[in-house]
């Protein structure tokens, strides 16, 4: 195979082609009266006019055939014309003896039974055409009357969907009014919902920073609201215990001036103080001890 510039294949050049070619061409720009114009044989054109000589050779003699057919029926056609022409002169029914009236009606049986579609002028001939246009009025009728009928139902259906077209355009110019009110508040809620998330980092934030400094001062779980409660009642009820060695203590200080007497009254309130310190020390842990309910 050949290759042109542009990277296509092309057919390669066949003598025998450009030869039939050339002669396609010439016997027909003869029949047509004119010259071959001149031009440049390649591969392309060649092969181009090779389909095309083809393809008109076969059609010419496609029409050549159907030609001959027509030309030999004609001849047939004329030949029993001459005949029933004979046959009617001899039995003196010659047009130029008829009657204008007679040739009139003769001409249009003539013309019924070629738009009829019917090789004779027979009675029956004619009422078998008829039967077949009333088959087909019939047909045509019913096919009319079903036109009818899906052209009505088209039309209800029009009617309908415009009717849903009109309702559908009204609702969707009542949304657009109520999407247009609704756009102010819209855009408030988003400025609320914006606010409330920022509201919402922040709260997280302080929440982490929070239990961080829990972490930090050793809360745990179990310090719960209720065990600090039992410490704050555990500490109410020390201190009522604690009240009188308190005010005892501070009744000594009106006592004499006597340094073995009073140290010795110090060291015994001390003593006392400090149980009720290791007392209270010792009910504050229990209580951190105990697990909440």
């Amino acid at each position: 195979m050949a290759m042109e510039s542009g990277g296509s294949e092309v057919p390669t050049f066949d003598a025998a082609h450009i030869a039939e070619v050339k002669q396609w061409l010439a016997s027909s720009f003869e029949s047509a009266g004119k010259d071959v114009p001149a031009f440049e044989y390649t591969p392309r054109s060649v092969a181009h006019l090779h389909n095309l000589a083809s393809v008109s050779t076969s059609r010419t003699q496609a029409a050549s055939l159907v030609a001959e057919d027509l030309r030999l029926k004609a001849a047939e056609f004329r030949s029993q014309a001459a005949r029933v022409r004979e046959i009617l002169e001899c039995a003196g029914l010659a047009p130029e003896n008829l009657s204008q009236s007679a040739v009139s009606s003769a001409q249009t049986l003539a013309n019924i039974a070629h738009l009829l579609n019917i090789k004779d002028v027979e009675i029956s001939s004619f009422l078998v055409a008829f039967g077949d246009l009333c088959l087909r009025k019939s047909e045509v009728e019913e096919r009319r009357s079903k036109a009818q009928k899906e052209s009505k139902m088209l039309l209800d259906n029009t009617r309908k969907a415009i009717a849903r077209l009109t309702h559908l355009k009204r609702t969707l110019a009542q949304l657009e009014e109520e999407v247009a009110s609704c756009e102010g508040p819209m855009m408030q809620w988003q400025t609320n919902l914006k606010m409330m998330a920022s509201k919402e980092r922040q709260y997280l934030q302080q929440l982490q920073n929070y239990k961080a400094v829990l972490s930090r001062v050793g809360y745990t779980p179990e310090i719960n609201h209720g065990v600090l409660m039992q410490m704050v009642e555990l500490r109410k009820d020390l201190e009522r215990k604690t009240k009188p060695i308190m005010d005892t203590l501070r009744s000594y200080q009106d006592l004499p001036p006597d340094k073995a007497l009073a140290e010795l009254a110090i060291e015994d309130k001390r003593r006392e103080i400090e149980a009720a310190e290791k007392y209270l020390e010792d009910a504050l842990q229990s209580a951190l001890n105990t697990p909440s309910e």
